[in-house]
């Protein structure tokens, strides 16, 4: 469980990514059923939940819901759908074909909504005021919040200059598993202002890499059904 004490090393809050379009899978990769019947995102927001922040759901407005409402409210966990950022929220219709701003606006979004919530401390509503670090989980993977967490934390102090701390193997980055710190927001938020959407191309000033754990390999990174079968697989039990 994560130290919540008020240091500039602390977790304010966990974004699962759950809006792409999954065309190769087929379905939604959230609602993907893993071997124990339990739903991906399900298995994401329970592992979220023990790091006792908040949890936004960023799902490209198809408002998918979790079967943990009890669990999380007896923990104090808020976990809170958000929309992408500069999506028409008034929009209540969802067309057949998924589109997607792709995730630096949902990861936007999820900046803007935790500085938000700091801005509410008086109000109870955050209590890890100098929390600075937002970790980012996309649903095509099956790494637990709190192992990533406890993985790229060990690095914030060792790289202090960095803003962005991610997984790497040997011939890519992971920055949609990662730390970004909240003080990135306003520049992201320019950037993607000013039309742009690459990922790498907005962190690469930014990040520190760190590499992968040897048995979370293949547990990633899976975008259709055999990859996803086989990513299960070696899930431990």
């Amino acid at each position: 469980m994560t130290d919540r004490s008020n240091n500039l090393d602390g977790l304010a809050g966990v974004v699962i990514l759950a809006g792409g379009a999954s065309r190769r899978m087929g379905t939604a990769k959230a609602m993907l059923t893993l071997p124990s019947g339990e739903q991906l995102l399900d298995y994401h927001v329970r592992h979220a939940s023990k790091l006792q922040v908040p949890i936004l759901i960023a799902d490209n407005g198809r408002d998918f819901q979790t079967g943990l409402d009890v669990h999380l409210e007896s923990l104090n966990v808020p976990v809170i759908h958000i929309a992408d950022y500069g999506a028409d929220v008034d929009s209540s219709e969802h067309d057949e074909q998924i589109k997607t701003g792709g995730a630096l606006v949902a990861i936007e979004s999820a900046l803007q909504t935790l500085n938000g919530l700091i801005s509410l401390n008086d109000s109870g509503v955050s209590k890890n005021v100098q929390a600075s670090w937002l970790l980012v989980i996309s649903c095509d993977s099956l790494i637990p919040a709190t192992d990533l967490w406890q993985k790229l934390q060990c690095e914030i102090s060792l790289a202090a200059d960095k803003k962005v701390i991610c997984l790497k193997d040997d011939g890519h980055l992971y920055p949609l598993l990662g730390l970004y710190q909240l003080s990135i927001e306003p520049d992201l938020k320019n950037y993607i202002d000013s039309g742009q959407r690459r990922v790498m191309q907005f962190i690469q000033p930014l990040v520190q890499a760190v590499p992968f754990s040897k048995e979370w390999q293949n547990l990633t990174n899976f975008n259709t059904p055999k990859d996803f079968k086989q990513a299960c697989a070696v899930l431990p039990k």
